[in-house]
């Protein structure tokens, strides 16, 4: 995750420095969370400034439609990296001796937080990094954990009885 954000910056899409130290949502991407009562407005339009700067000086985004469209793109690359990391962790499997040893909860929590302390330095909240993470680590466990059983029913089979 952390090497696509990387990837978005070098292509050009950039946050501007200006807006982080301006923009009142700031105080949405660090844990723990303020209390921020919910708003009651009607908004028909939009509200605020652009935040995404690109290299060649425009802004994102003048519609929800713009939006959309490059959340779609965002979508699809996730996607593949979840599925290069899904191969990882099925070969990761191969060096598991039991199905104990697929859920190592200190690993986990070792992964997650360390996405929850790298998310500032790439302007990620948090509690985003915290969450996704979390689903991912939750999704590779048991995806991991049918790889081995798996792997061993099969195993068993091919044996000479």
């Amino acid at each position: 995750m952390l090497g696509f954000l990387v990837a978005l910056q070098i292509i050009g899409l950039v946050v501007a420095a200006s807006c982080r130290t301006s923009d009142p949502s700031e105080k949405c991407y660090f844990n723990p969370l303020p209390s921020i009562p919910s708003s009651t407005a009607n908004r028909s339009i939009p509200w605020g400034e652009p935040t995404i700067h690109f290299a060649n000086g425009t802004t994102c985004c003048s519609s929800l439609d713009e939006i959309r469209v490059q959340l779609d793109t965002i979508d699809a690359q996730l996607l593949q990296l979840l599925s290069t990391r899904a191969s990882y962790v099925r070969e990761a499997t191969r060096f598991k001796a039991t199905v104990a040893d697929v859920n190592v909860p200190s690993r986990n929590e070792q992964v997650i937080q360390g996405a929850v302390d790298d998310a500032p330095s790439v302007h990620l909240p948090q509690i985003v990094a915290k969450s996704v993470y979390e689903g991912i680590i939750n999704s590779s466990v048991v995806f991991e954990e049918c790889v081995f059983n798996t792997y061993a029913g099969n195993h068993l089979k091919t044996q000479p009885v």
